[in-house]
């Protein structure tokens, strides 16, 4: 395994991994230049497809819509695995597709997918640096036709139990000097001055804070202006310098996991830590328990 740079205008960093052959960062312009390859497949990944996808999407892109597709309908869960090999079937993904996920909100969404993805054994994975954001800000070619994909019969043959992390767990290891606590969200939500991110006012918890022994990294640390992600070295400075280093059992948190996604991406995917976990449960499970330790 080793990491390829590529000098190019998107400044993508290309990681390749053995079981790949596509690297997990692609730039817009290899995704414009490769939308008839019969072996990958793009997906937009929106939280708001009516704000979104419907306005007009990366052509032959199919739909994953976060909150009825990535997500249990009742319980507030992930997808079952029979769920996500139900999903990857009707989009028309067989297990040696090549999915592309993009979506809305700096990849937010799209970066809850891959790593869900991840979790059911998904191997040929990318995402499409900067995401919506930078396709449309390049002006580049938006259509409202979907598609309509040939169904597959896809079927999850390995669970990766160890890319999730669930509150027992959590709690288990506070104090821990070998596990790293990164809480990915914006200051204020970390020091308990307010309750949600702005753009989801209504949605909090019953108490701020943050877990105890958290560091603050948010997210959008890791990002340029225009959505991508910052240069691998820099990377690496940025969460090495918060104590977050590769010899650790790292844990990443946001409200509901999808912020969160984006950090396990970027340490897992980009930087190899060898033990990143996402806790997808995230501060609207742990602010609303009751007894959970919380420090402000």
């Amino acid at each position: 395994m080793q990491f390829k740079y590529i000098d190019n205008r998107d400044l993508i960093r290309w990681y390749m991994s053995e079981e790949q052959e596509l690297p997990v960062l692609v730039s817009t312009e290899w995704v414009a230049k490769n939308l008839n390859r019969p072996d990958v497949r793009v997906v937009e990944v929106d939280y708001d497809p009516q704000t979104a996808y419907f306005q007009g999407h990366v052509r032959g892109a199919v739909l994953w819509d976060w909150k009825k597709d990535i997500n249990d309908p009742i319980e507030r869960n992930i997808i079952s695995k029979e769920g996500f090999e139900s999903l990857c079937s009707r989009s028309g993904i067989s297990n040696d597709t090549h999915i592309v996920l993009y979506g809305d909100f700096n990849n937010w969404f799209a970066a809850f997918a891959f790593w869900v993805a991840r979790l059911y054994g998904h191997q040929k994975l990318s995402i499409m640096d900067g995401g919506r954001k930078k396709w449309i800000a390049e002006e580049r070619e938006l259509v409202k036709e979907a598609p309509s994909p040939a169904p597959t019969s896809y079927k999850v043959t390995k669970v990766r139990y160890e890319y999730r992390i669930l509150l027992p767990d959590v709690r288990a290891r506070l104090g821990s000097p070998t596990v790293a606590l990164v809480d990915v969200r914006s200051p204020d939500e970390y020091t308990g001055k307010i309750l949600a991110p702005p753009e989801y006012p209504t949605e909090h918890a019953q108490r701020g804070g943050h877990i105890p022994g958290a560091v603050n990294i948010p997210w959008a640390r890791a990002l340029n202006e225009d959505g991508t992600f910052k240069p691998i070295e820099e990377l690496r400075r940025l969460y090495q310098g918060m104590g977050v280093t590769p010899d650790k059992e790292v844990i990443t948190y946001c409200r509901i996991g999808e912020r969160s996604s984006v950090t396990w991406f970027v340490l897992k995917e980009l930087l190899k830590y060898p033990k990143v976990r996402n806790y997808d449960g995230s501060w609207s499970e742990w602010g609303n328990v009751v007894g959970t330790p919380i420090e402000k």
